[in-house]
């Protein structure tokens, strides 16, 4: 995986760039992707250790699945230049906090939050920025809880400060924000006849799934309670 971000990252690289910087660059981006999916590796760790501890407490585990994804190159490039900012590493390392993500999915709206509590509660782990969706949905009906964390790395002779993107949603939110991006990105719906009343419906389903959320957890408190 980084070999290829690497071969499309070269690709962006403009021309103009001469020969050394070029090789200097494209061998920088294949560090910093590197430090990116170690930074990867040690939330998505924390987040299974947490799991394990957690179901010791309960005949269940808080974690259904966890997903784990790199920003593609071109990905990068296209929100830079959105940004008016120098196509540079620096700019990339300090400007993007989403390049490293760690989607965690939960089966109750309980455990997303006991999750992010006991992640944030971690003395290695900074909350930079914190947006909770689950509570404020957005416009169109898309819920979930999304941190931006500060982590160090441990590297051979260093130790370095890595930022990622955590996503934490229920499997009714992921199945909703799954179907309604492709349905959404599978053609530019913004510009067919009837967009409102599709948007319409999406976001009906949307308020259907979290009713289902609720419900689930409510009979999910009744049991343990009996």
């Amino acid at each position: 995986m980084i070999e290829n971000n690497v071969e499309q990252f070269t690709k962006l690289i403009p021309q103009k760039t001469d020969l050394v910087g070029f090789a200097s660059m494209a061998e920088s981006f294949q560090r910093l992707m590197t430090y990116y999916r170690c930074a990867i590796m040690e939330v998505e760790t924390k987040f299974r250790v947490l799991d394990v501890q957690l179901s010791l407490n309960s005949e269940n585990n808080p974690i259904e699945t966890i997903k784990t994804r790199l920003k593609r190159p071109e990905s990068i490039a296209a929100k830079i230049q959105r940004r008016g900012l120098p196509f540079t590493l620096e700019a990339i390392e300090n400007n993007l906090f989403d390049i490293a993500g760690v989607r965690v999915i939960c089966s109750f709206p309980e455990d997303i939050y006991r999750l992010a509590d006991s992640l944030l509660r971690q003395d290695d782990v900074t909350l930079i920025e914190r947006k909770d969706y689950i509570q404020n949905p957005k416009p169109n009906g898309y819920r979930s809880l999304h941190l931006i964390i500060e982590i160090p790395i441990f590297l051979q002779n260093e130790k370095r400060m890595m930022k990622v993107e955590v996503q934490l949603r229920t499997i009714a939110m992921d199945f909703w924000a799954s179907l309604e991006h492709k349905l959404r990105y599978k053609k530019d719906i913004r510009n067919v006849e009837h967009y409102d009343q599709i948007s319409q419906k999406l976001k009906a389903c949307a308020e259907m799934s979290a009713t289902l959320d609720s419900q689930m957890e409510a009979i999910r408190n009744q049991i343990e309670g009996i």
